[in-house]
């Protein structure tokens, strides 16, 4: 009979691309997962991964496995759920995925209110990038994910995933103390044309949507300098480099020479919890979501 913990960990590796990738989502270290692997070929008297480079890839006997793999754990989580669903309380692991902004600056408040009203629930998070995280969910690597999108970036949600609104995230103008626009406080977008761009590496949503949004104001936009975290675009900002578009969310009082302008009209995104539906009638998974939309109200 096969092993449910080593189907786990192939399809861990088919998700994440690496025994190293597999390894951080499940917890362990990669020499478990390749021991846990080495098992499985045993098992099956079937060689499952093979070198190339430095990685592996799945052989066609293990992307076979893989499919069968993940219909076996959708089974075991509607069995999980009904239990749950049967105790009428939230219990076990929900492991959560949320953007940076949100993991910062929205899930503190949530998990320490989930540790204490629900002891007998072990909420685990991890900072994933929105697209990423929404796939993640969809493969069943991870319970539920906090995501984000823009009006002219909107959030793809796969079939099987279900998702409900959070709130809406307000974003400012970051400019230099000095800088022209920094004494009226409030701007528009032809006010923007011209101006050095401080902003998140390309392939992010955030860049993505400062990019359409300048390009569809009719001008191209200058990016002079790329950082992942928002401090790092704020400490940028108040050496003079330049100016930064960043939401409100986790972000925290401003640093000295760093001047917030309202831009008109306001931009904002959308914040989403999402989750399998399969899932849906967890305690756990409507518990957070409650709580999120709750401390969501309170925080943006």
């Amino acid at each position: 009979m096969l092993d449910l913990g080593r189907l786990r960990a192939l399809h861990a590796i088919a998700v994440h691309g690496s025994v190293a990738g597999a390894a951080t989502a499940l917890g362990y270290t990669p020499s478990a997962v390749s021991q846990q692997i080495t098992k499985l070929e045993r098992e099956t008297r079937t060689i499952l991964l093979e070198r190339q480079g430095r990685g592996v890839v799945l052989t066609d006997e293990a992307r076979h496995l893989v499919g069968a793999a993940q219909e076996l754990l959708a089974i075991v989580e509607r069995a999980e759920t009904t239990l749950e669903e049967r105790r009428g309380t939230p219990t076990g692991r929900l492991t959560i995925a949320a953007f940076p902004s949100a993991a910062r600056g929205l899930l503190p408040g949530v998990l320490a209110a989930l540790t204490q009203r629900h002891p007998d629930l072990d909420a685990r998070l991890t900072e994933v990038d929105p697209h990423l995280s929404i796939d993640l969910v969809a493969k069943g690597m991870t319970d539920l994910a906090v995501a984000h999108d823009w009006d002219i970036a909107p959030l793809p949600a796969p079939e099987g995933v279900e998702q409900a609104f959070l709130g809406e995230d307000l974003c400012d103008l970051l400019v230099p103390e000095g800088h022209p626009l920094a004494a009226g406080r409030r701007a528009v977008q032809a006010d923007l044309v011209g101006e050095r761009w401080i902003c998140q590496p390309p392939g992010t949503v955030c860049h993505d949507w400062l990019v359409r949004t300048l390009r569809a104001s009719g001008h191209e936009p200058d990016l002079v300098h790329q950082a992942e975290e928002n401090h790092t675009q704020l400490a940028l900002v108040a050496a003079g480099l330049g100016v930064a578009m960043i939401p409100r969310l986790g972000r925290g009082a401003l640093p000295p020479g760093v001047v917030a302008v309202r831009l008109d009209p306001l931009p904002r995104r959308r914040l989403y919890a999402l989750w399998r539906t399969g899932a849906a009638r967890r305690p756990a998974i409507t518990t957070t979501v409650g709580m999120l939309r709750e401390h969501c109200a309170r925080t943006v």
